[in-house]
C-alpha cells in the first residue's frame, strides 16, 4: 500500500498521542477515518484538529469504545464498513501501562491491562480481518512496545501484553504471507513516545521503596524517557506500512534496547538488575540519639 489517498483507516486510541497523530497524518493524505477511544472529549478534540488542518475533504466517524469489549469491537467494525463502504487499514493502537511487582500485583489490574493491551489487539484484528480481505488491499498495524522485545522489573503485566502482541502479530503476518490475500501486518515497537500513557497508567503501592521513591516522582521520571514526539512516531509508522515492514522500531532508545537484547539475549537481564539497584531508593541509615553528658 504505497498511497493512503482514498483509503479508509480505523484507529483505536485516537483521542491522544500516536492515535491522534496517525489520524492527522492520514487525513492530510486524503485517507478517510473511523476513530475510536474511551475518551469522548479527546475524540472530539481530534476531530476538531482534523477539520482545522485538512484541506481535502475526508469522511471522519467517531466511536466511544472500550477495546476490551469483544462484541463492541465487532459491532464497530461492521459499523465502519456500513458507514465508509470498506476498511483498508486497522491501527490497533490503544494501550495502558501498569507498574507492580509480580508478587504484589492485583489480579484485577492484570485483567485490566491484558484486556486492553492484548485482547484489544486480538479483537481489532479478528473483527476487521474479513473486511480487509474483502477490500482486496489491507494492512493491520498492531502496537507492541520496545518492552515487547526487552523486559524490565516492575512491569511484568505490561511486558507480558507487549510480548504477546509481538508473537500474535508475527504469527499473523506469516499466515497472511502464505495466504496471499492482499492483506499484510506490521508490529510496531515504540520507545519513549510523548503520549498520555503515563497519566493513564497505574502504579501499585508496592513499587514505592522497591524501585521508586514515590508515585509522583516515578511519573515525572517516566515522562523524561519520552524522547520522541507522536508526530514523528506516526511518520515512521506510515513509512513502515508503505514499505510493508514486518517490524517498525521508533526512537533511538528502541534501537538501542533492541540491539542490547539481540547481543545479550539472556545476559541483558543482569545489566538491568545492576542498573535498577543503582537507581532504586536507598534504605535510610537509622539515626540514634546520643547523650553527650559525662557519666558519673
Amino acid at each position: 500500500m504505497k498511497s493512503f489517498n482514498g483509503r479508509v483507516a480505523a484507529i483505536t486510541g485516537a483521542a491522544s498521542g500516536m492515535g491522534r497523530a496517525l489520524a492527522l497524518a492520514l487525513a492530510r493524505e486524503g485517507c478517510h477515518l473511523a476513530l475510536a477511544d474511551k475518551n469522548s472529549q479527546g475524540l472530539e478534540h481530534t476531530l476538531a484538529l482534523i477539520r482545522a488542518s485538512t484541506l481535502s475533504p475526508v469522511t471522519v466517524t467517531t466511536q466511544v469504545l472500550d477495546v476490551s469489549d469483544r462484541q463492541a469491537m465487532h459491532d464497530w467494525a461492521a459499523r465502519c464498513v456500513a458507514e465508509h463502504g470498506e476498511v483498508n487499514l486497522v491501527f490497533n493502537n490503544a494501550g495502558v501501562a501498569l507498574s507492580s511487582t509480580v508478587e504484589g500485583v492485583d489480579y484485577a489490574d492484570l485483567e485490566w491491562i491484558v484486556g486492553i493491551n492484548f485482547w484489544g489487539v486480538v479483537h481489532g484484528t479478528k473483527a476487521f480481518l474479513p473486511y480487509l480481505k474483502a477490500s482486496g488491499a489491507g494492512h493491520i498495524i498492531n502496537t507492541s512496545s520496545v518492552f515487547g522485545l526487552f523486559a524490565q522489573p516492575g512491569m511484568s503485566g505490561y511486558n507480558a501484553t507487549k510480548f504477546a502482541v509481538r508473537g500474535f502479530t508475527e504469527a499473523l503476518r506469516q499466515e497472511l504471507d502464505l495466504q496471499r490475500c492482499g492483506v499484510s501486518a506490521t508490529c510496531v515497537h515504540p520507545g519513549g513516545i510523548r503520549t498520555d500513557i503515563c497519566r493513564s497508567s497505574r502504579i501499585d503501592a508496592n513499587m514505592t521503596g522497591f524501585l521508586i521513591h514515590s508515585e509522583q516522582q516515578a511519573r515525572a521520571d517516566f515522562e523524561k524517557l519520552f524522547i520522541t514526539d507522536a508526530d514523528q512516531a506516526a511518520k515512521v509508522i506510515l513509512q513502515g506500512v508503505r514499505k510493508n515492514k514486518r517490524r517498525v522500531l521508533i526512537g533511538r532508545d528502541a534501537y538501542f534496547l533492541d540491539l542490547l537484547a539481540r547481543c545479550l539475549p539472556a545476559a541483558y537481564q543482569a545489566l538491568v538488575v545492576f542498573a535498577s539497584k543503582r537507581m532504586a531508593p536507598k534504605p535510610r541509615t537509622p539515626v540514634f540519639e546520643t547523650n553527650d553528658e559525662p557519666r558519673l
